[in-house]
């Protein structure tokens, strides 16, 4: 547990960095990459408090020119401690050698600090440094020309050799004493924050590797020499003769052996020099650089050429799309909250907040979505049944029942991905989409009649031309739906905007409607355009006039087509409403229920069920609500025409049959049902 806090914590540091600096471009690139979940810190004060910087924070404030991040006021402290360490070090050596003893341990943490940070830097390949040791003096001269240094650059490169150099103990000869580093686990979890998108740019394995992701910089102001250079300099430093050297194994050029022939060829030195000064300086050996002689300006951690070089990282494994994101404004915002709930001043609940698509972890219901309170249930029935219909009738293979629905990690987060894209492509009228994407941060600062919640100021989102494109952004950002924060949000107003506001204005009987009812109850229109891509107000088929009087006539708009997901309806049961065929009958045996103000799923396994539309024998069903904390599967019997059914129904006793049954016998009128030794849900 500490160790995840440690992560949200360092990482809201480095947001608040980016933050500070304005760049947002790469903030966005980290958020995708490592989205903000209910313990990141958005509240700077929150953030100093955790970290103890109240003092730090005072004292800054009372700078000439004070920093702007806390992870500057952090760096600058560290980098003054060390100053401190080192003077208190020198006068102790000057008055007796014991006292000097003392000191070690901050020697000893001042390199292991050094250590940290080359291991850490995406700089360095994974093999450690060993043994290196210094060639002659004409070599150095002769290495540190080969890679041409100019002046404007000779700063940033005397902090990378300097920074190499820490990891040597030079001796009073000037020769540096052998020192193995070896530091498994920090080699591990850098890998391991590559691999999530923590680190900037790509580590190359190979000389083309690394010209295809870093071409080569001509310009004079480059720190940093050609690969080519380095093999010639690499070759060239192999092939020295020197006194009690150790030659250097031949091995495919890795950025480390880069570093590693450029520490052979030139020697410590103490402080920032000209390039005059250079040759001077290589003549007499001198102390390695300790962490306060670095400078913040000249630490070159990366040669990442743009902001957007950080978002290709995370898509290596799949085609890259090109995508124009729009950040929300107010405006909009505005808008979305008025259609959804009917007023800007309104704000989504907690219920609503704390719902994303997060699936079942229970033996035999893996397949299911998990509700965590009452609420968006409407859309979580309207996702499970499109996530059953891809597992069951597209994904399905030769396995039994329930070696389908005990569904791996994988391919549940596949189905997921490929039913919103169904979704949101219905909503688009099969033309275009809109994908929302939280980016953690807020995005417009709100004035005038508007009340912020904290969700819609942080979203951007971007549009889509073809299903393709539409797959593989959600592909891309999948997992904020499933387990970020807000994800049953994000679907929502992804469909909206898909659908676009004034469209759905236009699609429900009256504009004024909202698609979130009273105690945050999905209404009939927002689980409408889920299933069948419109927003209309009714469930019968196609359209109904009523007549107003004096010739007037109110258009009341249905289903205009069949579709692939079902309905069933308690209030159809008693006569409030009608469900026409072409949600009664859909394409695959999937249907949404509508019971008592809440909404569940009933499915088939077999597809013959949506084509039979007499079925005589008798077929089961499968139940699953996520509200109801199932431990396992509920099957049902169903038998279709049965005089004990329409016995049953015509009874005095009706108030004590299940609700379900009631939904069922509105599509199989006589039918009676069998919970097969499962206690019925009353």
């Amino acid at each position: 547990m500490m160790g995840k806090d440690v992560e949200e914590v360092s990482a809201s540091l480095v947001r608040e960095y980016l933050s500070r600096k304005g760049l947002k471009k790469t903030i966005a690139c980290m958020d995708e990459e490592l989205p903000r979940s209910n313990s990141s810190i958005n509240n700077r004060s929150d953030l100093r408090r955790i970290l103890h910087l109240e003092g730090l924070y005072k004292k800054n404030k009372a700078e000439e020119h004070p920093l702007k991040s806390m992870l500057e006021m952090i760096v600058k402290d560290r980098m003054s401690e060390g100053g401190k360490t080192k003077g208190r070090r020198h006068g102790d050596n000057q008055t007796t050698s014991s006292s000097s003893i003392d000191t070690t341990g901050d020697f000893k943490r001042e390199e292991d600090c050094m250590e940290n940070l080359l291991c850490d830097s995406p700089r360095l390949s994974e093999s450690s440094v060993s043994q290196v040791n210094v060639p002659s003096q004409t070599s150095s001269e002769k290495l540190r020309k080969s890679f041409a240094v100019q002046p404007e650059s000779e700063r940033s490169m005397h902090c990378l050799l300097s920074s190499q150099d820490s990891l040597l103990t030079v001796s009073k000869e000037g020769f540096p004493s052998e020192k193995k580093v070896v530091d498994t686990d920090s080699q591990k979890n850098r890998s391991g924050r590559i691999r999530r998108g923590i680190m900037a740019g790509p580590i190359a394995s190979s000389s083309q590797e690394s010209n295809r992701r870093r071409p080569a910089q001509k310009a004079p102001t480059s720190a940093i020499a050609t690969l080519e250079d380095c093999r010639e300099a690499a070759n060239w430093t192999n092939g020295v003769n020197t006194t009690n050297s150790t030659s250097i194994p031949s091995a495919p050029l890795e950025e480390s052996s880069m570093f590693s022939n450029l520490h052979t060829g030139i020697i410590d030195r103490s402080r920032h020099e000209r390039t005059s000064d250079v040759k001077h300086r290589l003549k007499n050996s001198a102390p390695s650089p300790k962490l306060d002689e670095l400078h913040v300006l000249e630490m070159v951690l990366d040669d990442i050429e743009n902001e957007e070089s950080l978002c290709d990282v995370s898509r290596t494994s799949m085609p890259e799309i090109s995508l124009d994101k729009t950040p929300m404004d107010q405006m909009t915002a505005t808008a979305l909250k008025e259609i959804i709930f009917g007023s800007s001043m309104a704000c989504f609940t907690e219920e609503w907040k704390q719902q994303n698509l997060t699936f079942s972890d229970t033996p035999g219901l893996k397949y299911g979505i998990v509700q965590k309170k009452g609420g968006p249930c409407g859309v979580l029935a309207a996702v499970q049944a499109c996530v059953l219909q891809k597992l069951l009738f597209e994904d399905s293979s030769n396995d039994s029942l329930d070696e389908r629905l005990e569904v791996s990690n994988v391919l549940r987060t596949k189905c997921l991905s490929r039913a919103l894209a169904d979704i949101l492509w219905r909503a688009g009228n099969m033309k275009s989409a809109t994908v929302t994407i939280n980016t953690g941060r807020s995005l417009f600062t709100p004035i005038g009649r508007y009340k912020s919640d904290g969700i819609l100021e942080m979203i951007t989102y971007v549009t889509v031309e073809t299903l393709d494109d539409l797959a593989l952004v959600l592909e891309q950002h999948v997992r904020q739906f499933e387990s970020g924060p807000f994800g049953c949000i994000l679907l929502t107003v992804s469909a909206i905007l898909s659908r676009t506001i004034a469209i759905i204005q236009s699609d429900m009987d009256v504009p004024t409607s909202t698609l979130i009812g009273a105690h945050g109850y999905c209404t009939q229109e927002l689980v409408n355009l889920l299933l069948c891509g419109q927003a209309v107000s009714n469930v019968f088929d196609d359209e109904m006039k009523l007549d107003s009087g004096n010739g007037n006539f109110t258009l009341l708009k249905g289903i205009k087509a069949r579709c692939n997901i079902g309905l069933l309806s308690l209030f159809e049961h008693y006569n409030i409403c009608k469900v026409g065929s072409h949600l009664k009958t859909p394409k695959f045996p999937v249907w949404v229920v509508c019971s008592e103000s809440h909404f569940s799923v009933l499915f088939c396994p077999s597809e013959d069920l949506a084509t039979d539309h007499c079925k005589e024998e008798e077929f089961d069903l499968y139940y699953y609500d996520g509200l109801a904390n199932q431990q396992e599967p509920i099957r049902l019997t169903v038998y279709p025409h049965s005089a004990a059914g329409a016995a049953q129904t015509d009874s005095a006793d009706s108030d004590l049959i299940p609700p379900l049954d009631l939904c069922i016998r509105t599509k199989w009128r006589n039918a009676v049902v069998s919970w097969n030794n499962t206690d019925p849900i009353l």
